[in-house]
């Protein structure tokens, strides 16, 4: 049990520092939902991206794929043309 509490911490603690989870004003109807949902993938494409060999926190990652689209193309597996 205790265990299982670890990483649910773990993962609420990632989402609201890298995200601002608990900031979101998103409440309208499938919407929060939804959102969790992609922030999870975004989550999970981060952490599994090996091609960035810095030890850089999820949160300046994420940051970077967003400033920069040779890197979003990067992390989700895309080629650029």
């Amino acid at each position: 049990m205790r265990s299982h509490c670890g990483v649910e911490n773990r993962l609420h603690w990632v989402l609201d520092v890298s995200f601002g989870e608990d900031a979101s004003p998103v409440c309208k109807d499938n919407a929060p939902q939804n959102l969790s949902r992609l922030q999870n993938i975004v989550l999970n494409l981060i952490r599994l991206d090996a091609t960035d060999k810095t030890k850089t926190s999820v949160r300046l990652k994420r940051k970077r794929a967003a400033w920069d689209g040779d890197t979003r193309l990067r992390i989700l597996g895309l080629r650029p043309l």
